[in-house]
């Protein structure tokens, strides 16, 4: 069983959801992922989402397009990112993580080679922006046979067709993209989400996390009334924007402020969840 669905499983077993960092690796500084990863699971992750630093991040607004930039500062390539998995898994072998990127980096190394590292690095799952499921027969039979769960984006726009299109090839869970528009937009209507992750369950037999506006406890936890897991990306990034010394000793600071989010979310989230059972 992945640990993916092993952790869906326990945290639906608890009444929880799941709770979903995004950072940048290689951002403010390559020393300072692997540790932040660990220091997030401790302040309640569930699972890691890792970006991949790509020159021209099409999904991406402002805030995670400049932690690119940061990143791409010190070089930083697919495998070094897949090296930081491979660091993390020393410490922590429970945790899921998952990729976010391009296509680029992924047509550059080659779908096969790039599963075969990546699952040997320690991945659990991949979201590849750009790559639709209409063209991504070869990239999913790479991916599934090296034990990778293909996480696919389904859209405020997306069809009824099209989201059983995607639940067809989807594994690991869905991520339904909550705003019309890049990371780190606002304005989320979570009565909006709620309607449309209805629509995804009554086709996709999969966890769905929603991501996309969420940046702080209180809509956190009013998404985890209707999601399996929460995504929060642009809040936690930009916290980390503040320490962009090129040095490490900005480690303590940036922990502080992106712990300090996570567990006000986490507190929030469970306190939403033990709610609901009261009522249910």
């Amino acid at each position: 069983m992945s640990r993916l669905k092993t952790c869906f499983d326990e945290l639906q077993k608890e009444g929880r959801t799941a709770l979903i960092p995004y950072i940048m690796a290689g951002d403010p500084h390559p020393d300072v992922t692997v540790p932040l990863m660990h220091e997030m699971v401790r302040a309640g992750a569930n699972i890691i989402e890792l970006g991949a630093p790509f020159s021209d991040p099409m999904a991406d607004g402002p805030v995670i397009q400049a932690a690119a930039e940061r990143a791409l500062e010190f070089n930083i390539t697919l495998l070094d990112v897949l090296q930081d998995v491979r660091e993390f898994r020393k410490l922590d072998s429970t945790t899921p993580v998952i990729l976010m990127g391009y296509l680029n980096l992924i047509e550059v190394a080659g779908y096969q080679e790039f599963a075969t590292q990546a699952a040997d690095a320690g991945v659990d799952g991949v979201i590849t922006v750009d790559m639709p499921p209409e063209e991504a027969e070869s990239y999913i039979a790479a991916l599934k046979g090296s034990g990778l769960d293909p996480v696919f984006l389904v859209a405020p726009t997306s069809t009824s067709e099209r989201i059983g299109r995607i639940g067809a090839v989807a594994s690991g869970f869905v991520y339904y993209v909550s705003l019309k528009g890049v990371t780190g937009a606002a304005n989320l209507d979570v009565d909006s989400v709620a309607e449309k992750v209805g629509q995804i369950r009554q086709t996709i037999d999969l966890p769905i996390g929603v991501g996309f506006g969420i940046s702080n406890a209180e809509t956190a936890a009013r998404v985890s009334g209707c999601a399996d897991a929460v995504v929060v990306g642009s809040a936690i990034v930009k916290r980390m924007a503040a320490h962009q010394a090129h040095d490490t000793v900005q480690f303590s600071a940036i922990a502080h402020d992106v712990t300090e989010l996570l567990r006000s979310m986490r507190t929030a989230m469970d306190a939403a969840q033990d709610t609901i059972s009261r009522t249910a």
